[in-house]
């Protein structure tokens, strides 16, 4: 475990790339954009059940009660020790983490606006 405080956005992509896992045991997140950026990078996810980890993870990350230490001990275990395994959970990551793109939110974001636009105007 490495508490490292801020790190800038190449540092943290270098991180994200060198870690046998991301351990993300988050109890509440506005979307949880972390789980992407480290499965873009190639790294093993393992995150909370609760919020909106769920929708974030997809299907790519190993998902554990953020409230049971057995769950995650035995969730690292796992990532850290299965290496066909944690292979796996990389290549889903990566699939997953293609379809959330800036260019897609931005586009998605404008359809929304215009959406509200034409509403409100009914």
């Amino acid at each position: 475990v490495i508490l490292t405080g801020y790190v800038d956005d190449e540092t943290l992509a270098c991180l994200y790339s060198g870690a046998a896992a991301f351990v993300y045991p988050s109890l509440y997140e506005g979307f949880g954009l972390p789980v992407l950026e480290a499965m873009a990078c190639g790294c093993a996810v393992i995150c909370s059940n609760a919020a909106s980890m769920p929708e974030a993870a997809g299907g790519a990350a190993l998902q554990i009660d953020p409230t049971n230490v057995d769950d995650l001990s035995r969730a690292i275990d796992r990532v850290v020790t299965d290496d066909n395994f944690r292979s796996r959970m990389i290549e889903k990551g990566f699939s997953h983490a293609k379809h959330f793109t800036w260019e897609r939110t931005a586009r998605m974001t404008c359809e929304i606006f215009k959406t509200v636009s034409e509403v409100s105007r009914r």
